[in-house]
């Protein structure tokens, strides 16, 4: 049953996510570039008329990222794409401070595996680049028979804890679905370590291998 209610939860998230980009996200860019076409013909003397349809413009162009953030955190594109190796080392490359991978699967995973494995590194990198004041994280992925391992640390003030903020708590509810397990050691002065449990759905093949360990600055 969990099961079932899992892998429809993909499709809707699919589904979802391809609506907004082939739908609304397409229509505001048109738009874009519409406003974009006017505010060329009216020149630079436009006047009012002309800071009206700037600030329209920027005011679209704000939209639009927001709506690609939120496809992103649906059922995020470079994860359909690349899969999970090559999300985890984009998340790595846009953090504000040096990340090491290591274990990344070499093929793909379950796609629910991957999919919560994902939002587990972005919201643990996420907490790191806001509070935990660290110099260096890593990120590493471990394939066992039955189910991945994922861990996140990091050299930070440390003292997260589960029962604060809305992200890991929604995490550990969301791998508790998947019969998955989420935890956080987090003493203050020592950093944070936040290890995840995923198993693969009954049927599910595990990804054999792993990557060489890479450190993105």
């Amino acid at each position: 049953m969990v099961e079932t209610v899992s892998v429809l939860g993909l499709r809707q998230r699919r589904r979802l996510e391809r609506d907004l980009h082939d739908g609304a996200q397409q229509r505001l860019v048109s738009l874009a570039l519409t406003l974009r076409m006017v505010r060329e013909q009216l020149g630079p003397d436009a006047g009012e008329a002309g800071l009206l349809l700037d600030r329209s413009r920027q005011e679209l162009d704000e939209a639009l990222k927001e709506l690609r953030e939120l496809a992103r955190g649906i059922h995020p594109t470079v994860l359909s794409v690349r899969g999970l190796a090559g999300a985890v080392e984009a998340l790595a490359r846009r953090a504000p401070l040096p990340v090491e991978v290591g274990g990344l699967p070499a093929h793909r995973l379950p796609e629910q595996v991957e999919l919560a494995a994902y939002f587990v590194v972005s919201e643990a990198l996420t907490n790191v680049a806001k509070y935990a004041s660290a110099s260096q994280a890593s990120v590493t992925m471990t394939v066992r028979n039955d189910h991945l391992e994922v861990e996140i640390s990091d050299d930070g003030v440390g003292g997260a804890n589960l029962d604060h903020g809305t992200g890991l708590r929604g995490l550990t509810d969301r791998l508790a679905a998947m019969d998955g397990r989420l935890e956080v050691e987090s003493e203050p002065g020592r950093g944070t370590t936040v290890r995840a449990s995923i198993p693969w759905p009954s049927g599910g093949k595990n990804g054999s291998g792993g990557g060489a360990n890479r450190t993105w600055t």
